[in-house]
């Protein structure tokens, strides 16, 4: 089976499950209550950026614990435990984007001052986010961080780590939309990208290897 493969059931089963709700629905009551009509697109983009780092954490949580642990290891013995976690990060991360663009959307459609400008820097600041966020997720869930007793707490740190640390690619994204709402000159981090997708890329090495070591 291909990882593409994987991660298409490792959807479709976050959606079966409906374990993509309750972070769905808590991104979607935030977003209700810190965004409304006329507010500055830039501000609102931020304010959905930001978000998005605890709501696709939750969504890998989600991810990786949705499968029954036979049917888990049915899969395991088809694929092996790299592809099948890797599918589920994948999966999470993807449902986190899919969520983000959605509101991006909606910021730009309802917010003030919704230029092309604003909406490549939103889209940017998703993106670096969503990938911040499957980080955090990968390193303090199953299986490096067992038990929600610890897995929950230290995701919690890390994402007020990686949004209020200066030099962490979702701090700068989400800054320079805040600064370029308040100053009407908007400056993008675009090595924020990179820096965001080699922090994706080595949590998720080092979940997926410590998964086969493991294997769980």
């Amino acid at each position: 089976m291909t990882v593409r493969m994987l991660t298409r059931y490792h959807l479709e089963l976050l959606v079966r499950s409906q374990r993509w709700l309750p972070p769905g629905l808590a991104y979607v009551l935030l977003m209700g209550l810190g965004v409304s009509g006329g507010d500055e697109a830039l501000s609102a983009a931020a304010f959905s950026a930001g978000l998005l780092v605890p709501v696709t954490g939750w969504l890998v949580r989600s991810a990786v614990t949705a499968e029954p642990a036979q049917s888990r290891a049915c899969l395991v013995a088809a694929a092996g435990w790299r592809r099948v976690h890797l599918s589920a990060l994948l999966a999470a991360a993807l449902a986190g984007l899919a969520l983000g663009v959605l509101g991006l959307a909606a910021v730009l459609a309802v917010g003030s001052g919704g230029s092309g400008a604003a909406a490549a820097a939103g889209l940017l600041a998703t993106v670096v986010c969503v990938l911040t966020g499957a980080a955090v997720g990968a390193v303090c869930n199953r299986p490096v961080v067992a038990g929600a007793q610890y897995a929950v707490p230290l995701g919690l740190a890390a994402v007020v780590l990686v949004l209020l640390v200066p030099g962490s690619p979702a701090n700068a994204v989400v800054r320079a939309l805040v600064l370029g709402a308040r100053h009407g000159a908007l400056s993008v981090p675009w090595w924020a990208l990179p820096g965001a997708s080699a922090l994706a890329a080595g949590a998720g090495w080092a979940a997926v290897t410590v998964a086969v070591r493991r294997g769980e």
